[in-house]
């Protein structure tokens, strides 16, 4: 199997792996070196059990949540993804009380891997979203 059929594979097992909260494939999927950063954490997360303390915090918010792969574009070392993430908001987020509302929304991460297959980085598109903050008209909720 060639690099990239490897990543293409590894992207849709660490689907599997943020959906069934599988510690034990983070681990073979994320690098133990892997540094994330989250709004939700005070300070920078590590490898699979760091990736998978924000999937844990998603989880107590919206308990159903769950991520499907839409798309993939693979490139040697990187694969975007679009997904799909869905849920209900049956848990407190970050201040706001569970409403019930059920969501569905796209987003789209650039996922990074090193010579042996796992995830080094994991970035976030923002989309039109980032314009809104840049002009002032959104703003990331102020944590407590």
């Amino acid at each position: 199997m060639n690099k990239i059929e490897r990543n293409r594979l590894n992207i849709r097992r660490f689907m599997d792996c943020i959906n069934t909260n599988d510690k034990v494939l983070a681990e073979e999927l994320i690098s133990p070196t892997a540094e994330f950063a989250s709004l939700v954490s005070k300070g920078k997360l590590y490898g699979g059990a760091g990736y998978l303390s924000v999937v844990d915090f998603m989880r107590r918010s919206f308990s159903d949540i769950h991520w499907e792969i839409v798309d993939t574009a693979v490139e040697d070392d990187k694969v975007a993804v679009s997904w799909i993430c869905s849920g209900t908001h049956d848990g407190n987020f970050m201040g706001l009380a569970p409403t019930g509302r059920k969501f569905s929304f796209s987003c789209m991460n650039f996922y990074y891997f090193d010579e042996d297959g796992k995830i080094i980085n994991d970035v976030a598109a923002k989309g039109l979203i980032g314009l809104f903050e840049a002009l002032g008209l959104v703003g990331a909720p102020q944590l407590k």
